[in-house]
């Protein structure tokens, strides 16, 4: 199975989630993560969504989304012209003996401590998913209470494939 990573940007109308949400759902595909944000223009939204299928299944992804009303413009975001990060905040057990193990994973990851009780901390990371995949396998040994983590966000690199949301409207 290959992962795509696409990039839409849609009209902010009230609804427009659900309907790109249902495509996913009615054809039976799958989304691995999407995030979603209003752009410079409060009138539009900047929406990443990583799917995975084989080429048939992703290329149909494409084709569907398109012909969404609400879709301006989309396209993938290749992972070598891109610029991809994810943000995981990561409640971990941590008593005296544990705390200080934790904090220097944290450091290495270059990972923030935002929240510190006499039970628990919480580990703020923002990075590729594989460095948010190597600290949590770092933690392995810990105990992780919680776990939230935002998905992708990506942009693409350079002005290619920049689109003048003036031109839009």
């Amino acid at each position: 199975m290959k992962r795509k990573v696409f990039q839409l940007l849609v009209d902010n109308t009230s609804g427009v989630l659900t309907r790109i949400s249902g495509l996913f759902a009615r054809r039976g595909y799958n989304i691995e993560s999407i995030t979603a944000g209003t752009t410079t223009d409060p009138n539009y939204t900047r929406i990443t969504i990583v799917a995975s299928g084989d080429d048939v299944i992703l290329d149909q992804i494409e084709k569907q989304l398109s012909k969404l009303i609400d879709v301006r413009d989309i396209h993938e975001l290749e992972p070598d012209d891109s610029v991809y990060r994810e943000l995981a905040l990561v409640k971990v057990k941590a008593g005296e003996q544990e705390r200080q193990a934790i904090m220097t994973i944290a450091d290495i990851f270059r990972a923030n401590i935002i929240d510190v009780t006499p039970e628990s901390l919480i580990i703020e990371i923002t990075g590729n998913q594989s460095k948010v995949e190597a600290l949590l396998k770092m933690l392995d040994g810990h105990e992780i209470l919680e776990l939230a983590r935002t998905g992708i966000a990506g942009l693409g690199r350079g002005t290619d494939k920049v689109i003048n949301i003036t031109d839009l409207k």
